[in-house]
């Protein structure tokens, strides 16, 4: 009787750091995942302008979707950078943007931060995944914007 308990035993400790295991590797295909997600978004929000009065109007666009999606006031506004105050909160996503002369147009891109999103070494936070579902929304649906609304 007792082997057969200590048998069932050892099998109940081998099956948890088997699913431990498992569970552990779910979590970093996840994040990685995830990650892939957010370059692909970053890569999405670039946008160019071909000339100067299309670039103007791009950035006004810009500067209107940064204060409607970042959940701080918008800080500095200016020709070259738009700039949400710092997430005051965590799980709060704030954008920026930047805009850089080529030839004579430009390239506008839109950044993000979220607070709570990343912990120590780059790990997942505890606002990881909220975090990156705000970012990769707003910065997909940036060029989208811009084009919508330029087309009206």
């Amino acid at each position: 009787m007792k082997t057969i308990i200590a048998v069932a035993l050892a099998t109940l400790a081998l099956t948890a750091c088997g699913s431990s295991a498992d569970k552990q590797a779910q979590q970093d295909n996840d994040f990685a995942h995830s990650e892939r997600r957010l370059d692909a978004a970053q890569t999405n929000a670039t946008v160019s302008c071909r000339d100067e009065a299309q670039c103007d109007q791009a950035w006004q666009l810009t500067k209107t979707y940064v204060a409607q999606h970042s959940e701080e006031p918008v800080i500095r506004a200016d020709a070259l950078a738009i700039e949400s105050d710092v997430p005051g909160s965590s799980g709060h996503a704030v954008y920026s943007a930047a805009r850089v002369a080529k030839g004579s147009g430009a390239t506008i891109t839109l950044y993000a931060q979220c607070k709570g999103m990343y912990g120590p070494d780059h790990s997942m936070a505890s606002d990881y995944d909220e975090c990156v579902k705000k970012i990769t929304t707003t910065q997909n649906g940036f060029a989208l914007f811009l084009q919508h609304v330029n087309a009206n």
